[in-house]
């Protein structure tokens, strides 16, 4: 299974989503609603060999990636998502020196690895290319992690990538883009059990996951079938507003039964904090991710569950 599908045929224009001055996010992955921004100036807009491309400047959330029609970060609000995909993990991992990012094109995930005071080396695997360039002239404040003598910077398949390049690293982290299309085979279990494989014995993951208000069922599928993977893997939420239903989630796992995610091992101190430039995350929030609505706690997992009621598998 591979990762590089070319696609050829019904490419998203993301400027036919602009009408009247504004971007609306329509999609059929959220039926029945949309999320608009008013443009104030085309950046960018091209089709590369995997997706529609698009980067305006937006009147209040400053610069937006916009792939396929879908958001993908703005300069406003990307802080609480690449800091919370990439410290959670970190911060739950005794000595994260070696990460694997594997999409996050945009860079944002990359400056946050790249920062952390335990990590030594970073292998990035990015399909498109354009994307890496795009957003190096666009988005300047996240593609500047590509520039840190951290990493290591590929072009290419990501499972190809991690087939080899087995139990190398300590944590690794999928910055992906919705289920749909190519991107859907990042959201099953062979991914998952590729990840495995690539991370060392005591090895963590976190992944993007998806909306509770939206991807439910996604959701318990990924978590059931974790739950079969791994001794430890639970799923935390943030806020984002430009993101559909303002929240997205991550799916974390771990190969370590001694992991507890709901509690970080390595706290920032507030000099470090400011440091590191943080705008979201710290040990606080980092607990507060993983206190879920009562309706994402009970899903039921029938496989599992003794019983034919609903079974907490968070």
């Amino acid at each position: 299974m591979k990762v590089e599908i070319i696609l050829t045929l019904d490419f998203v224009n993301g400027m036919d989503r602009i009408e009247n001055g504004w971007f609306l996010e329509k999609n059929k992955q959220w039926p029945g609603q949309l999320f608009g921004l008013e443009v104030e100036e085309i950046l960018y807009s091209a089709k590369s060999k995997f997706q529609d491309v698009l980067i305006f400047k937006s009147k209040t959330y400053g610069n937006v990636l916009v792939l396929d029609g879908v958001i993908q970060c703005t300069d406003k609000d990307e802080c609480s998502y690449q800091e919370m995909i990439t410290h959670l993990p970190l911060n739950s991992h005794p000595d994260p020196k070696r990460v694997l990012i594997i999409g996050g094109g945009d860079g944002g995930v990359a400056r946050e690895v790249v920062k952390h005071p335990c990590v030594e080396t970073v292998f990035q695997c990015e399909i498109d290319e354009d994307v890496i360039n795009a957003s190096r002239k666009f988005l300047p404040n996240m593609a500047k992690g590509f520039d840190s003598p951290k990493m290591n910077l590929f072009v290419g398949d990501g499972f190809e990538f991690m087939k080899n390049h087995q139990s190398e690293f300590d944590v690794i982290i999928a910055d992906t883009s919705d289920p749909e299309g190519p991107a859907e085979n990042l959201f099953t279990d062979s991914f998952y059990k590729l990840m495995k494989t690539a991370l060392k014995p005591d090895g963590i993951l976190c992944t993007q996951g998806e909306c509770m208000w939206i991807h439910l069922k996604l959701i318990k599928e990924m978590k059931t079938f974790c739950k079969d993977l791994f001794p430890v893997s639970s799923y935390g939420i943030i806020s984002i507003p430009s993101y559909p239903c303002g929240t997205i989630g991550f799916m974390m796992c771990s190969k370590s039964s001694r992991t507890n995610f709901k509690e970080p091992l390595r706290i920032f101190t507030e000099e470090e904090k400011e440091n590191l430039n943080l705008q979201y995350y710290d040990e606080n929030v980092h607990r507060g991710a993983f206190v879920l609505p009562r309706f994402v706690k009970k899903v039921s997992t029938y496989q599992k569950c003794p019983i034919k009621t609903s079974c907490n598998v968070f």
